[in-house]
């Protein structure tokens, strides 16, 4: 698909390629499709020209946009491998990804540096972001894009073009991008996908767009713009002849562009879905989401607020997309767990012994580095396949909770408290005190932790009405009943803006330990039954 991309981009040179917005709404054209065809050449003549050939492998530290996109069809176009940098993980981990993928050039752009350099400490008193110098980390650095002072010097846009090939001649087993996931600092943990497998995931998202996307009015006027900011967004759409509008950062604006825009497909985070929603942002067409849990109220708030269709995208960095569930079917679920969706064309499901989920397909990773060829993702989820085929996840398997020895995997429990008025909601355990406990009577100890909700209502709902409705699904969790019930601000973390589990479980510690557990009250009244139930289970008097 890129190199269908690099063609594509060549044909009507002058229509939008990549649109930004104005704190107003409306729309800017920050790049055409001549503009990214000509800078991507730029880039890949730079690089040939500083001796990096087919294999070799290039750190990339640039934000998502124009030159980013630039940037990955010049490596595609030589062959290279590009290793995908966060600065924001922090000097150990970088220092450590670095050393494992080792690298012969980083690219960055000024911003990175700037916020690792000079302009350090007015980053963290403004967003407490603490990131390392590049350049210290032992790969040298060329800084894409607009050079600021204290950047390492710009990669040359001028280097001569003669000698550069045209296109890549290898198969599509080459590697074409690694993308950390996780892992400690000693042994990073780094996704590998090949050529081949990397346009397996696009050719999948483009088939998700709607019907006629990428056509054309009879005097060549591009088409309606899908909003959306990832790069499996950017390049099926681009290919199909559709410009592309990154998402505003600011969540009024976003309000705004999606007012003026009125994209037929616009792809969000649940976060920024969520952001733009208390903002009053209607929609339109179909809206896809993914990169974090979407539950059914959130996708039917979506629908309510014009779209068409709403859909939630469950995928991995591993596979990228796995299955995919419109609201509608997401809302009748009834059963316990997560209906994530039927597995997308060409995508195979399992559970391994253990009920982990067990994913394969094109589009799915070659391996990790380091390690050997899998062709299959084992994703840490626990998940049963119902009688349609359909994948309905049961939580992480890390995130279990251990209560009174019995096993509570939260995503079972999880959506049932996403009712009306709620807007994020996790399960979470925290360490019991000796106090909390339940032991039985022969004074055996059967619990090391304690059971959460922690709710996050949305704006305006009030907490008692809240208490009232999640009273039933409380209920009927039977002994996986949380011991309390906290409304609180869900944190969230990393560049998709997940729910953050372990600092949801640190805040709830916080505010349990503090007496601070406003609205426990319907949840701790039933812990003696919870506990009973319990003991009942182990055969216990």
């Amino acid at each position: 698909m890129l190199d269908r991309l690099d063609h594509a981009l060549r044909t009507r040179p002058e229509r939008p390629a990549v649109l930004t917005a104005t704190r107003t709404g409306a729309t800017r054209t920050a790049a055409t499709r001549g503009e990214l065809a000509e800078l991507a050449d730029a880039f890949a003549a730079a690089l040939y020209a500083r001796g990096l050939r087919a294999g070799d492998t290039v750190g990339v530290a640039v934000r998502p946009g124009p030159r980013a996109l630039a940037v990955l069809l010049a490596l595609w176009r030589l062959g290279l491998r590009g290793a995908v940098l966060d600065p924001g993980a922090g000097p150990d981990v970088l220092r450590a990804r670095l050393a494992s993928a080792r690298p012969a050039l980083v690219l960055a752009d000024a911003a990175a540096q700037a916020v690792a350099g000079w302009a350090r400490p007015l980053a963290r008193r403004a967003a407490g972001l603490e990131l390392p110098e590049l350049a210290g980390l032992g790969a040298p650095v060329a800084t894409v894009g607009r050079r600021l002072p204290g950047c390492a010097p710009a990669l040359d846009r001028h280097a001569a073009r003669s000698g550069v090939p045209p296109r890549f001649t290898g198969d599509g087993d080459a590697d074409a991008v690694i993308v950390f996931t996780s892992g400690t600092t000693a042994r990073p943990r780094a996704v590998v996908h090949t050529r081949a497998s990397l346009a397996a995931g696009m050719e999948t998202v483009s088939a998700l767009f709607s019907p006629g996307s990428g056509e054309t009015s009879a005097s060549g006027a591009a088409d309606e713009p899908v909003l959306g900011g990832t790069f499996f967004v950017l390049v099926p759409a681009l290919v199909r002849g559709t410009p592309v509008a990154l998402p505003a950062r600011s969540p009024r604006v976003l309000a705004r562009q999606l007012a003026r825009l009125a994209p037929r497909d616009t792809y969000l985070t649940p976060p920024q879905l969520r952001d733009a929603l208390r903002e009053g942002a209607r929609f339109r067409g179909r809206v896809w989401t993914g990169s974090a849990p979407a539950s059914a109220e959130l996708l039917g708030r979506v629908r309510e607020s014009g779209a068409d269709e709403a859909w939630g995208v469950y995928a991995l960095t591993e596979l990228f997309p796995a299955a995919a569930v419109e609201s509608r079917e997401k809302a009748a679920h009834e059963g316990p767990g997560d209906l994530v969706g039927a597995p997308l064309p060409g995508v195979r499901a399992e559970s391994d012994a253990d009920g982990q989920l067990l994913l394969t397909g094109p589009g799915a990773r070659h391996r990790y580095l380091g390690e050997e060829p899998d062709p299959w993702v084992r994703t840490g989820d626990r998940a049963r396949l119902d009688g349609a085929g359909r994948i309905v996840l049961e939580g992480r398997a890390k995130d279990m909770v251990l209560r009174r020895a019995e096993n509570i995997y939260p995503g079972l429990y999880e959506p049932a408290l996403h009712v009306p008025g709620v807007e994020l909601a996790l399960l979470v355990g925290v360490p019991a005190e000796p106090r909390d406990r339940h032991g039985d009577d022969d004074g055996r100890d059967y619990g090391d932790e304690r059971l959460v909700a922690v709710v996050q209502p949305c704006h305006g709902a009030a907490e008692p009405a809240l208490r009232s409705a999640l009273a039933g699904p409380l209920r009927r969790m039977g002994t996986a009943a949380p011991d309390a019930l906290l409304f609180a601000r869900i944190p969230l973390s990393g560049r998709s803006r997940k729910p953050d589990r372990a600092a949801t479980a640190a805040l709830a510690a916080h505010r349990l330990s503090s007496g601070s557990e406003s609205g426990s009250g319907s949840a701790s009244a039933r812990n003696g039954a919870s506990a009973k139930a319990s003991r009942a289970q182990r055969g216990a008097p």
